[in-house]
């Protein structure tokens, strides 16, 4: 990136933090009209194995992106004492094919002017690659055979559990982790989107042959998407897509759908006890909704006004106003059967009761009062010059387009985002911020120490205090 298009990046990323309303400074020139991204032109083609298939041709520089998501691969696939396992098998996918070593895959990929990562999501795993566009049937090729024919070493097997065992043991310690994981089965309960943070025993469960069963089950071409975008032609990405994954085959039934969240749950009171903590980490969260319901658009604004940026109103209350923390977030997260939503911040000790209720005051606030033109505008302008940037790239495309396919979400989105989002209304925001942010629906969790903390919490209710 050169250094004027990354002094408009900056500028637009925090233009809601300097400009808090939508009046320019003096002298300044007028605010231009946000644009949308134009809806591309897909080309859409289903293989006779039932791949469906994503050509996006673009102008630029030579070169071609692929992404690959199979959808129901992800942690929602994992069973119950099974919790992380989508995890490693995502970041044991290029550490050998049966062709192929670690080493030469890496060295292969480079060779083609690219690279190739696989990463989990709840709702399935993404495989990414790149190539220059000279290159892009043997990274295909690659690509395919990593995502097709792993053959998960017994030494790189090992490797990764020791890594994935120590690297559990350092976020053991921190009371983040702690909180986001006690939070999410405070709201999800026994649902498999509470089961994305990995366990000593699950770690420990892991072997070749295990990691074999289920990329049987998981990865299949009736439950897949390949985006291909770049400097290609539609006609070219289809022979290519053919050749490198037309003979693919789904072995036995595929795996069920994720069930739907609940949302009755009863709000739960947690401690988590950290003696001698100088400071409290706080979340706060309730039953969400699915990336594709109805108030989708309405609640992403609604979380980016309430707790979404810097100067979201949570953030600016709690560190601009109060001094009580560095950083507070709160707003929505959706998956393709649900969602929750989730609030935290790290405050002093001697804060944190106080620190919950400027939570719960600006939940409320949001359900009751309208929120102003120029608060709407401000957060408008965020919300849609943020995806602008994110989705310059033709990466970001390609990637955008499969996490959403993954959720639900049709190709058209892309380019409908930031059209649906600002015909929003304050009256949207108040609805959904009634429905979504109640306070009487949060749970809450807290790590910290308790002898600093019982008076503080006693008026949310009785908090059940826990080692882990």
């Amino acid at each position: 990136m050169n250094k004027l298009m990354l002094a408009l990046a900056v500028s637009l990323a925090f233009a809601p933090t300097l400009h808090a309303q939508t009046k320019t400074p003096n002298g300044m020139p007028a605010y231009g009209q946000e644009k949308s991204i134009p809806a591309p032109k897909i080309g859409k083609q289903t293989l006779a194995n039932g791949l469906t298939v994503w050509v996006v041709p673009r102008q630029g520089l030579p070169r071609v992106d692929f992404v690959l998501a199979l959808r129901g691969a992800g942690f929602a696939a994992d069973a119950p004492a099974q919790g992380g396992f989508a995890a490693m098998l995502a970041g044991m996918l290029n550490e050998g094919t049966t062709r192929r070593d670690s080493r030469a895959i890496a060295e292969a990929a480079q060779g083609m002017g690219g690279e190739v990562a696989a990463s989990p999501a709840s709702d399935g795993i993404i495989l990414s690659a790149n190539a220059v566009a000279s290159q892009a049937g043997g990274m295909l090729e690659l690509m395919a055979e990593i995502a097709r024919q792993p053959s998960f070493p017994e030494n790189e097997v090992a490797l990764a559990k020791a890594n994935a065992l120590q690297a559990l043991r350092v976020a053991e310690t921190q009371p983040g982790f702690r909180a986001e994981r006690a939070i999410k089965k405070a709201v999800y309960l026994d649902h498999p989107y509470s089961r994305t943070d990995p366990t000593a025993e699950s770690i420990n469960a892991v072997s070749a042959a295990l990691l074999r069963t289920e990329h049987a089950k998981r990865f299949r071409p009736d439950r897949a998407l390949l985006v291909i975008t770049g400097r290609i032609t539609e006609a070219e990405a289809l022979k290519l897509a053919q050749a490198a994954f037309g003979d693919w085959k789904a072995s036995g039934a595929a795996l069920p759908d994720t069930p739907a969240v609940a949302t009755n749950v009863k709000p739960a009171r947690i401690l988590l006890k950290r003696d001698g903590s100088v400071q409290s980490t706080l979340r706060v969260g309730s039953p969400g909704i699915a990336a594709s319901a109805a108030d989708q658009i309405p609640l992403r604004l609604t979380s980016t006004i309430i707790g979404g940026g810097f100067s979201s109103r949570i953030n600016t209350n709690l560190r601009e106003e109060k001094g009580y923390t560095y950083g507070a977030s709160a707003g929505a997260r959706m998956s393709r059967a649900g969602g929750m939503m989730v609030g935290g911040a790290d405050v002093r000790n001697e804060v944190t009761g106080a620190a919950l209720a400027e939570y719960f005051k600006e939940y409320k606030r949001l359900g009751s009062e309208l929120v102003t033109t120029a608060e709407m505008d401000m957060n408008k302008r965020y919300v849609a010059g943020g995806y602008l940037l994110n989705n310059q790239l033709q990466r970001s495309v390609a990637n955008t387009l499969a996490a959403n396919w993954l959720v639900g979400l049709p190709p058209e989105f892309l380019g409908d985002y930031v059209p649906l989002m600002r015909k929003v209304t304050p009256q949207q925001v108040r609805t959904v911020a009634q429905k979504y942010f109640a306070p009487e629906n949060q749970s809450i969790v807290i790590v910290g120490d308790p002898s600093k903390l019982d008076a503080q919490l006693a008026p949310y209710g009785e908090f059940t205090v826990q080692d882990k």
